[in-house]
C-alpha cells in the first residue's frame, strides 16, 4: 500500500503492524536503526516480538520503536498511536479526549494521556529568534479563561469589586510577519520585566517590534528595539503598525480552547499552546502547500528524545508551569 494521504487511508494503512514499522523506522532512523542505549547501528530485528536486539551486551539491549520516544512504556499499540497523531495534527480545532476514546476504543483517561504526549512531540524546541531578517514582529498578550457572562452573578460582582481574583491565564505571543511563525507561552504577569525578558529571548534586535499601547510595552520595557505602538482606543492600524496577525492566532486559539477543550488548567496551558502553534506554523500557504500527511510526518519525526510520565503530567513530580 502507498503511504496515506487522508485519514481514511491512514486508518487502513496503520491497521497493519508491518506498515507501522516500515513508516516509523524511516522517520525515526533515516540512516538505519540505532540502539538508543549505546548507539550501535547493526541491531538484529526480532520479528516475533517486533523489537530489535543490540549485538553489544548491556542493559536494555532489546528496544522497540517506542523506546526513547513519547510513547515509551505505553501498552497502546502503534495502530492506535499513529491515527491519534494524525487526528491531532490535522484537526483545526483539536480533538477532545472523549472523542478520541470513542474513536480508538480506549478509556478517556488513556486518551487524555496520549494527547498530552503527542502535544509534547509537537513542541517546537527551536532556539532561532524571530525577525532575524529584519522583518516586523507583532507582540501581544491575551487572557484565557471563563467569560464574565457565563459566571454566577455573585461571583461576577465579587471579581468586579476586587474581592475575588479573576483566575485567568495570561498568554504572551509573538508573530514573525515574514515567516508567519508564532511563539507563545503562558506568563505569570504583564509586568515590564516579564514582557521585556520574553522579547529579549525570542526576538532579534534587527526586527521592528509592533505592540498595542499597554503600559508594559512602553519604550523602557523593550529598550534597544525599533518599537512602534498602536492605541486601540483610537485606531487598530496605522500603516504597517498593527497586531492583527497575532490577534488572528488568539481568535483560533480561543475557539479551540472554548469549543473543544472547554476548560484548561493554567498548569497545562503551554501544552495546548504547543498543539495550536504546531498546526498554525505548519499550515498550508501559497508558498508552502503543506497537507495533513505532511504535518503528521513532521509530528512523527519529533517523537524521539522526549518523555512524559503520568506523574509529571498530573503534577505529582516537578514544579508548576511558572
Amino acid at each position: 500500500m502507498r503511504e496515506p494521504k487522508t485519514l481514511q487511508e491512514a486508518i487502513l494503512y496503520f491497521s497493519s503492524m508491518q506498515n507501522c514499522i516500515d513508516y516509523m523506522v524511516v522517520r525515526r532512523w533515516p540512516d538505519g536503526v540505532v540502539c538508543p542505549t549505546c548507539g550501535r547501528k547493526d541491531a538484529r530485528f526480532l520479528a516475533k516480538q517486533s523489537k530489535w536486539q543490540c549485538k553489544s551486551v548491556h542493559a536494555k539491549r532489546q528496544f522497540s520503536l517506542k523506546t526513547g520516544t513519547v510513547m515509551e512504556d505505553s501498552p497502546i499499540g502503534l495502530e492506535k498511536w499513529l491515527p491519534a497523531m494524525w487526528l491531532l495534527s490535522s484537526a483545526k480545532n483539536g480533538i477532545s479526549s472523549y472523542e478520541l476514546h470513542r474513536a480508538l476504543g480506549v478509556t478517556q483517561k488513556t486518551a487524555w494521556f496520549m494527547l498530552h504526549r503527542i502535544r509534547l512531540a509537537m513542541k517546537n524546541d527551536s532556539k532561532l529568534k524571530l525577525g532575524t531578517g529584519g522583518e516586523p514582529v507583532e507582540v501581544d498578550e491575551t487572557w484565557v479563561g471563563g467569560k464574565a457572562k457565563n459566571m454566577h452573578a455573585k461571583k461576577r460582582e465579587r471579581i468586579k469589586g476586587g474581592w475575588e481574583k479573576d483566575n485567568k491565564t495570561i498568554v504572551m505571543g509573538m508573530l514573525d510577519r515574514e515567516t508567519r511563525q508564532v511563539r507563545a507561552k503562558a506568563i505569570p504577569d504583564v509586568s515590564r520585566l516579564t514582557l521585556q525578558g520574553e522579547i529579549l529571548k525570542k526576538v532579534s534586535k534587527a526586527a521592528p517590534v509592533y505592540t498595542d499601547a499597554a503600559q508594559g510595552y512602553n519604550r523602557k520595557a523593550i529598550k534597544g528595539f525599533i518599537h512602534e505602538t498602536v492605541n486601540h482606543m483610537e485606531e487598530y492600524v496605522r500603516g504597517e503598525v498593527h497586531t492583527n496577525g497575532i490577534e488572528n492566532f488568539w481568535s483560533m486559539l480561543k475557539r479551540t480552547l472554548g469549543g473543544t477543550y472547554v476548560a484548561v488548567e493554567p498548569f497545562h496551558m503551554d501544552a495546548y499552546l504547543d498543539e495550536q502553534m504546531f498546526r498554525f506554523n505548519n499550515r498550508a500557504t501559497k508558498d508552502n502547500p503543506l497537507n495533513d500527511a505532511d504535518r503528521f510526518m513532521l509530528a512523527v519525526s519529533q517523537i524521539s528524545g522526549k518523555r512524559l510520565t503520568y506523574a509529571e503530567l498530573t503534577g505529582k513530580v516537578g514544579g508548576a508551569a511558572f
